[in-house]
């Protein structure tokens, strides 16, 4: 039927189409075979043959002389250089690049890739490499880290392995099978990153499949961990045991996480994208920082709608670009958060930019179109409209607590807490995570809850077994209770484990907090983020102090790894993009200046209670400088 009604379209014209016309209703049709997919009818097969086109949007005089559609030049990303455009849920992606074709645009290396085929359709490849004992070159370096897999020369000549665990949260027996891969197949030891999630490092090419196979074996199923896919779902580490919390946020983390992996379409975005469930508890999620934040609320009795517990949603953060996610208005029962989430991830597939990578993440589509107009766009893909509530008319959850993420706290169920496990900038070996996974089972209900900042919890331990639990966790040399400075304590990869590293951020920031501890006594938490650049992993700019790698010229031309310092940098009820202070700060010389800018905090902070990060928003940055200028000529 369809292949009848476009030859009677053609007939109807009495004349062929011209090239151009058969190029743009080749879109129009590959529209509308994903429509009739997914309502279950039959597709147009056929329907751009009996018009004369072949199925990459040419037709096949064109193919077979070489010809491009309009607009499009030999060595661009047209149709002509890609397989064939698909009619299932991949349809919605070259849908998008086909618009900015047709506006004589370039796709990016990346898309380019993606379009000539899809990386999750590359275990063929995968496996090969693993047979040969090679490394990806070219698009397929990139094309890899939809499997979770990143090749990081040549900081390493190996592969790192990024994990998925929604909310965080993984039990005994999966980090101790974790430990086996890393003991077998890696450097035999694994990283907590900054979105609750675990990396491993030092895997061999030839390992690769088998490192694979042994994660969905124990049911870690990292697809979308890396490149252009939503990231790790991050929640409240807490959830559930919380006292504070206004709501446990796991069921939603574990909803959108199976969403997403069981949703195609919902991989090979413009760029990645993170999303994070806070439910009000006393450790912060950071929903701010991600390009969609949800965050618990509470609406008392008289209000315009029903009282009880709802969540807003924040858009477009990403403080290394200088942007906390903004509130969007909209009020969300809970059940309405994961469609939510998925028609934002839709509208951003359909309008992301495609050809500069520096410009395709949420917020510069925000940045072009304004807030309101992005909301309104969303709203077409939901089956629901969303409520528009003032935000001052919501009660935001309790502040949290910067330092409830160490040592040993109580829980809403009585009789029990968790503990904090103090990580050496997230490192953990082999014999500590057996260990840990040890202690879950023997004093706990096997549960290992990842947090952003870069440690661990563990929880329900019975209150009589918390002198065992101290001590096992000093045998395995790790710490339940932390100075105010190494609490605080973040740190990325570094130049050691990346390539973007300009510095060796994990070992420099070991340095940093050993030398403040040893010339200064703190009443009051410090947080240090330390980035080894400006993709800003560890986020710098939300730190009271913030370092970010760089390298500078010393002597005869060499290149010496240095930071810029940054301070003021706050989450929270503190929510503020830090300032810099100072550029070019050698790595050596950086713990002398935090200490001397901590030591005029101590010496001119109004009284004791008062935090380090509202002591310096007092002042401008010149008066800031001079400060510590006059810090450092005292303690000459």
């Amino acid at each position: 039927m369809a292949e009848q009604g476009a030859e009677a379209v053609a007939d109807s014209f009495g004349q062929a189409f011209t090239d151009e016309q058969k190029y743009y209703l080749q879109g129009f049709v590959s529209g509308a075979e994903v429509a009739r997919t997914s309502r279950g009818l039959p597709t147009f097969a056929g329907t751009l043959a009996s018009l004369g086109l072949a199925p990459g949007g040419m037709t096949g005089a064109q193919a077979s002389e070489g010809a491009f559609p309009p607009g499009e030049a030999p060595g661009t990303a047209g149709p002509s250089d890609v397989q064939p455009s698909p009619s299932g849920p991949d349809a919605i992606h070259h849908l998008a690049q086909d618009r900015f074709l047709a506006e004589g645009k370039t796709l990016a290396p990346e898309e380019q890739a993606k379009r000539r085929k899809h990386p999750l359709d590359m275990w063929d490849e995968l496996q090969q490499h693993a047979v040969e004992g090679t490394f990806p070159k070219g698009t397929d370096v990139f094309a890899f880290k939809f499997r979770g897999l990143f090749y990081v020369a040549p900081a390493q000549d190996a592969f790192m392995c990024r994990l998925r665990f929604a909310g965080g949260l993984l039990s005994s027996y999966q980090l101790r099978q974790v430990a086996a891969i890393a003991e077998n197949l890696a450097g035999g030891y694994a990283d907590v990153t900054t979105r609750a999630n675990l990396q491993l490092r030092e895997i061999r090419p030839e390992d690769i499949v088998a490192v694979l196979n042994a994660l969905q074996d124990c049911g870690i199923v990292n697809r979308g961990a890396g490149a252009d896919n939503i990231r790790n779902i991050t929640g409240s580490p807490t959830a559930g045991i919380d006292p504070q919390e206004l709501i446990d946020t796991r069921p939603l983390t574990g909803q959108l996480h199976h969403y997403i992996l069981n949703h195609r379409e919902l991989y090979g975005l413009p760029r990645k994208f993170n999303i994070a469930f806070d439910g009000g508890g006393r450790i912060s999620a950071l929903a701010e920082t991600n390009d969609v934040g949800f965050a618990a609320v509470r609406v008392r009795e008289g209000a315009a709608v029903p009282a009880g517990v709802y969540f807003r949603m924040q858009l477009g953060g990403i403080t290394g670009h200088g942007d906390f996610a903004r509130d969007a208005g909209i009020l969300l029962e809970p059940d309405e958060c994961v469609p939510l989430a998925a028609a934002v991830v839709r509208m951003f597939i359909d309008h992301g930019d495609r050809t500069d990578r520096k410009k395709a993440r949420l917020k510069y589509l925000l940045d072009r179109w304004g807030l309101e107009q992005y909301i309104e766009e969303v709203r077409r893909h939901l089956a629901y409209d969303p409520v528009r509530f003032p935000l001052e008319e919501c009660e935001a959850a309790a502040p949290v607590s910067r330092h409830a993420h160490i040592g040993f706290h109580r829980q809403r169920q009585e009789g029990l807490f968790y503990v904090g496990v103090v990580l050496p900038v997230g490192r953990l070996r082999v014999v500590q995570l057996r260990g840990l996974a040890e202690i879950a089972d023997r004093h706990g209900s096997g549960t290992i809850r990842l947090t952003v900042w870069q440690n661990l919890l563990i929880s329900d331990i019975p209150e009589e077994q918390i002198f065992a639990v101290q001590a096992e966790l000093e045998n395995l040399g790790l710490e339940w209770q932390a100075s105010l400075l190494r609490g605080g304590l973040v740190a990325c990869t570094g130049n050691a484990g990346c390539k973007f590293s300009a510095t060796d951020t994990k070992r420099h920031a070991l340095e940093l907090a050993a030398h403040l501890e040893a010339g200064l006594e703190l009443d009051q938490p410090v947080n240090l983020h330390l980035t080894g650049c400006a993709h800003s992993c560890a986020q710098h700019y939300i730190g009271d102090i913030g370092f970010l790698g760089t390298k500078v010229e010393a002597g005869d031309d060499d290149m010496v790894e240095s930071y810029h310092i940054f301070v003021g940098g706050g989450y929270g009820e503190h929510q503020e993009l830090g300032r810099e202070i100072y550029r070019d700060v050698v790595a050596s010389e950086a713990p002398a200046v935090a200490k001397n800018m901590l030591a005029a905090y101590l010496a001119h902070r109004s009284n004791p209670d008062e935090p380090f990060v509202e002591w310096t928003r007092r002042y401008a940055t010149d008066e800031l400088e001079a400060l510590f200028e006059e810090q450092l000529v005292a303690a000459r």
